[in-house]
């Protein structure tokens, strides 16, 4: 059956302004709204949300009560809206990850190094005499694994904290590099725990898999699965 493609266009011609779209992906999360509920969220005149209300009559429904309600059509809209918000996200992240000045494998390298350097001072102080053993017994023993249990666990909840707060842990800070999130908001402590956890524990997997993955952004797998990456603050862009 042909589609009356007039009926298409005036359906994304009312769905093309912002505040009907947050009317519509407010009565979907709310339920059922007030006329002043709406214009407490939408903050605009009266005049002018009865105009936009009457502009999205085909997807509303008003209940006995008088409250505004998405009606099925409303309900099929607010997918649609949903999944063209996805979609534009996604073309964003690629726009704002192509203009990202990434680090350099070398300089992340070197940053770790500085970090793991760092920690592993922390362990001997905290565990000093059990370096001492393991120095003059010269064995493999449980003391040695218990050393690299706490430097590894020290190397992730370290550098989940700082890079969490402002994604430099002191390595990256010494050598002007910064963690960051590939869509361009903040990075958070959750964030920050899941790129770390890969780079602690699962370092030569991490970097493996993420080499296949064949993206300057995504040196390693966990950067990728975390949604963030390194930059270069010293390369910023013109």
């Amino acid at each position: 059956m042909a589609v009356d493609q007039e009926s298409v266009s005036k359906i994304l011609s009312v769905l093309a302004h912002p505040l009907r779209r947050e009317i519509l992906l407010t009565l979907s999360e709310k339920g059922e709204c007030s006329f002043t509920d709406l214009l407490n969220k939408v903050k605009v005149d009266t005049g002018k949300l009865s105009f936009h209300l009457r502009a999205l009559s085909s997807f509303m429904e008003q209940t006995k009560a008088g409250k505004y309600k998405l009606s099925n059509a409303g309900e099929n809209a607010v997918r649609v809206i949903m999944d063209v918000e996805s979609w534009a996200e996604v073309a964003d992240v690629s726009k704002k990850a192509s203009y990202l000045p990434l680090a350099s494998f070398e300089m992340r390298t070197l940053a770790y190094l500085v970090d793991l350097a760092l920690i592993l001072l922390i362990t001997v102080v905290i565990m000093f005499p059990q370096f001492v053993y393991i120095l003059t017994t010269n064995l493999l023993s449980a003391e040695l694994s218990a050393v690299l249990f706490i430097t590894l666990g020290l190397l992730w909840v370290y550098s989940t904290l700082l890079e969490g707060f402002n994604g430099q842990s002191l390595g990256k800070r010494l050598l002007g590099l910064k963690v960051v999130r590939t869509d361009g908001k903040k990075i958070s402590y959750d964030h920050a725990a899941i790129r770390n956890f890969g780079k602690a524990f699962l370092l030569p997997v991490d970097i493996i898999v993420g080499l296949q993955l064949k993206n300057a952004e995504f040196i390693r797998y966990f950067d990728k699965f975390a949604g963030t990456t390194v930059i270069d603050l010293r390369h910023q862009l013109d």
